[in-house]
């Protein structure tokens, strides 16, 4: 009869604990020669890196250990030993300045196997990585059943084989349950282990928190705050009126320390009013000579107010011929264009407009954004190249008249921030237009949609605005949830692609 357990407990490993370490040792690997520890390396191990040793108890009684050290991995080649990854087993290799935790041992005493302690060990591995912002774990795993198939398959196979649970490897489909990734094979990895004929494989964990030191006085944001301004249109006398009712918005925005102001798509139509004795295609393009000074003074705006700025779109003559373009601007000064590249069957047809081919991500002090105008939110393979490009959030300005076509954006919006695990922000007109042509109403709820998974509202809606009222809608995401979800989440809809299968890029 088993007996009873009354506490399991994680501890430091100490000195004291060494006799029976080792009998634990002899006896997990009854078939390695030599196959335990010296009290001196103990003793160096606790010295150089104390976290790094842990053991395991149960009922004050020692029931797994894992060991390991920090080293600079860049120093290494890619198919190193565990006599040079520990220097001849001299621990000289461990560095507090290194940049990956490297498993020396891990194992659990038969009589406790089935508790799964072992999960408990590898947890405290990765929060001390998380911890110590480590890039990684990393470490050799034996393959002990591999001198069984030896003679009939390569270790590549046999990797495959227990991959697809074909082969059951007691070490090696462990360690892929608990989220490590086989990346090489070892070669003469560790002397003397038969059962593997000397192979390993490399086992890696990424640390999706990792933040690279720089040598520069800046800090990117995890938790991200958005500002959503859903423009009502109205008569404007002119170009100043329109930019004061712009700078109250961003003023209202950044007051609440807002990250980012999201304007619709074509705020500065009133504008067009005019001009309205014209023809829709010439009013505008008169429009368009507006642009350069609005993209002027919102990056002035972005600085002074210390915000990003999406000025949502606005028409643009480019080698004369009309595009519907809008533009970032930083509140370190510099801007950026992006494009519209599927135009409406109306916008061509009425005013002549082309669609764009600018399709990329843009960098900001708070991660990698993507900005898709309207109706290009609809075309799902666009989002998907920003999302391999490393976007964690899509901001999509729009100006619908009709329910109709809002339902069309904003539930593609809601299936973008699904299948690319990002946010969504949405942002609209509303109101009416009467003196201008081929603009007279407008219909928006501007949002803010997440993927639908634990740490995410179970609707995907993350904030919302009232429907069809002028108003600034602030909602806060936060980025390392997007990281824990790449990993971790139900369903992984970026890394289960079959891309063995299909495959998408930009031309």
């Amino acid at each position: 009869m088993k007996q009873a357990i009354e506490n399991v407990e994680l501890q430091y490993l100490t000195l004291d604990d060494y006799q029976e370490l080792k009998r634990a040792m002899i006896e997990a690997y009854s078939n390695l020669p030599n196959s335990y520890w010296q009290e001196e390396h103990i003793k160096i191990l606790i010295n150089k890196f104390p976290e790094g040793q842990v053991v395991i108890k149960v009922n004050g009684h020692l029931a797994g250990c894992a060991l390991s050290i920090i080293v600079n991995y860049d120093k290494f080649d890619e198919h190193h030993t565990y006599r040079e990854i520990t220097d001849d087993y001299s621990f000289k290799t461990h560095t507090s300045k290194g940049d990956v935790l490297y498993g020396i041992d891990v194992f659990i005493k038969s009589e406790f196997r089935g508790l799964r302690l072992g999960r408990r060990l590898y947890d405290y591995r990765k929060e001390l990585c998380e911890r110590l912002n480590l890039r990684s774990i990393v470490f050799g795993g034996r393959i002990p059943n591999y001198h069984k198939y030896a003679k009939e398959l390569s270790p590549k196979q046999y990797i495959e084989k227990v991959k697809r649970k074909e082969i059951q490897d007691p070490v090696l489909n462990f360690q892929i349950s608990n989220d490590f990734h086989p990346s090489k094979i070892l070669k003469g990895y560790l002397e003397g282990d038969e059962d593997s004929n000397e192979f390993a494989v490399l086992l890696e964990w990424d640390n999706i928190y990792y933040e690279k030191k720089s040598k520069v006085a800046t800090s990117q944001k995890k938790i991200v705050r958005l500002g959503l301004i859903q423009w009502q249109m109205r008569p404007y006398k002119n170009l100043e009126e329109v930019m004061q009712q712009a700078e109250y918005f961003i003023d209202a925005v950044s007051g609440y320390r807002s990250d980012f102001a999201l304007f619709p798509e074509f705020f500065n139509a009133p504008l067009m009013a005019e001009n309205n004795h014209l023809s829709e295609s010439e009013a505008i393009r008169e429009l368009s000579k507006h642009t350069e000074k609005i993209v002027e003074r919102f990056s002035e705006l972005a600085i002074s107010y210390n915000i990003n700025v999406i000025t949502g779109s606005m028409p643009e003559i480019k080698n004369d011929l009309l595009y519907n373009v809008g533009y970032l601007c930083k509140r370190d000064g510099s801007t950026e264009r992006y494009e519209k590249l599927h135009v409406t069957p109306d916008e061509a047809k009425v005013w002549g407009m082309q669609g764009g081919s600018q399709l990329r991500t843009f960098d900001t002090d708070c991660g990698k954004i993507g900005i898709l105008i309207c109706y290009d939110s609809e075309f799902p393979e666009l989002s998907r190249i920003l999302a391999d490009q490393g976007m964690d959030i899509l901001f999509v300005p729009f100006l619908t008249d009709t329910q109709n076509g809002y339902s069309r954006v904003r539930h593609c919006a809601q299936a973008r921030a699904i299948e690319n695990e990002c946010y969504v922000a949405i942002a609209g007109s509303v109101g009416n237009l009467p003196k201008v042509h081929n603009m007279d109403i407008q219909y928006a709820q501007s949002m803010v949609f997440t993927p639908c998974d634990f740490s995410f509202p179970a609707n995907g809606i993350k904030a919302e605005a009232t429907a069809n009222t002028e108003m600034i809608l602030i909602a806060d995401v936060d980025i390392d949830l997007l990281r824990e979800l790449n990993q971790f989440g139900s369903v992984r809809n970026l890394r289960d692609r079959r891309k063995d299968v299909f495959d998408l890029k930009l031309k």
